[in-house]
């Protein structure tokens, strides 16, 4: 009997050859060593089957001849490509989250393709928390946000690879306990009840609850579980017991807290990014967590990626790219002076005199049609 690894969508490199057989169920050989996958959509097509190597192979990885690529035209990986596919696997675990099998591993996995569209275009993963949001329900998508912007953070505190994944897990799956409900919540116009409020005050442990039972066994993804409604320093433990709220835990809270400030949702007032930043992480004039606080307002700066911005020039535009300083961004500008519209994107420098950001606006405010491919290029191909 061979020892299998289950492999997933950050395993497979677009348009390169594979240096290890995959196996399908049954140990049912699929693919040769030296094949090519040429497109995101093979590949989402082939993992859906369920793919795994040998062991021994992976051990040995190695390289087929530079031959064995010739004829294959390779896709260039997608940033917002892995989101999206990430994100529809994500729903079909949490919504079947009763009858799903091997939660833990899948996932994890939904975490390893997050983690590669990161390693794509950092800009693009903060950019779909304000220009992506149709990708699936508000619930599911809240927590792939939450996911992407505490890895940035995370990876910036060099926080290890077991740290990281622990966190985004944690942001992925914090809301279980009243996903249905979230979800219903977005038809509502008016305020939440005692009752509404009562259950997301409850739904921590309640969504730990639901996670130990599909068999989460990792201690630290359930404690910043639990905990991903509190900042206070001392609060009650997995285990029992009290315990001083552990650093990581708190990067959980608040990617929790920000990405539900800046993304729509009818019930409660959508905050531009910089008022978010504040309304978060200050409290009576002052940072809850300085160190925190810090990380955070450097990886998404005063306007993030996806940002919709008055430039001095009259223009209005969309922040594509962080700058060497948090208030002079890449823009791109859609309409000009007099609010026509320009034949297409055209990029300006903000550190420039007369292409300095005036402020930011809301995403209602300008009547932009784009897409994300239009400014970032493959990085955010569909």
């Amino acid at each position: 009997m061979f020892d299998q690894r289950r492999i997933s969508l950050a395993d497979i490199a677009i348009g390169e050859p594979l240096p290890w057989d995959v196996y399908g169920e049954g140990n049912r050989l699929l693919l040769k060593r030296g094949q090519v996958i040429v497109s995101m959509r093979q590949a989402e097509s082939l993992l859906s089957r369920g793919l795994f190597i040998h062991a021994d192979e992976q051990e040995k990885g190695a390289q087929p001849k530079q031959e064995q690529r010739a004829g294959a035209k390779a896709e260039q990986p997608s940033a917002l490509r892995f989101i999206n596919l990430a994100t529809k696997r994500l729903e079909r675990v949490l919504y079947n989250f009763a009858s799903e099998e091997n939660v833990q591993a899948k996932v994890l996995e939904v975490v390893k393709a997050l983690g590669y569209a990161g390693t794509v275009n950092a800009d693009v993963c903060l950019a779909a928390m304000l220009l992506n949001q149709g990708s699936s329900s508000y619930a599911v998508r809240h927590g792939v946000d939450s996911a992407l912007l505490a890895r940035q953070v995370a990876r910036a505190m060099n926080k290890t690879e077991r740290e990281v994944e622990d966190i985004m897990a944690a942001c992925l799956t914090m809301n279980i306990g009243m996903l249905r409900q979230q979800d219903q919540f977005q038809a509502r116009t008016e305020p939440l009840g005692p009752k509404d409020a009562e259950l997301v005050r409850n739904h921590p442990a309640e969504s730990v609850r639901m996670l130990r039972q599909a068999g989460i066994d990792r201690p630290d993804w359930l404690e910043f579980v639990l905990l991903h409604h509190e900042l206070d320093n001392i609060q009650p433990s997995v285990e029992g017991g009290i315990r001083e709220i552990p650093q990581n835990a708190k990067i959980v809270s608040l990617a929790d807290r920000y990405t539900a400030s800046v993304t729509t949702r009818k019930y409660k007032k959508t905050l531009l990014p910089a008022m978010a930043l504040r309304d978060v992480f200050m409290k009576n004039g002052t940072p809850s967590d300085p160190t925190l606080a810090a990380y955070f307002v450097k990886e998404l700066t005063t306007y993030p990626p996806g940002s919709l911005v008055k430039l001095q020039s009259g223009e209005v535009g969309v922040v594509t790219r962080r700058g060497k300083s948090s208030t002079t961004p890449t823009v791109h500008a859609f309409l000009g002076p007099r609010g026509a519209p320009l034949s297409y994107p055209i990029a300006r420098d903000t550190s420039k005199d007369l292409y300095l950001i005036r402020g930011a606006i809301p995403g209602d405010a300008a009547a932009l049609c784009f897409s994300l491919q239009q400014l970032w290029g493959s990085d955010a191909a569909l």
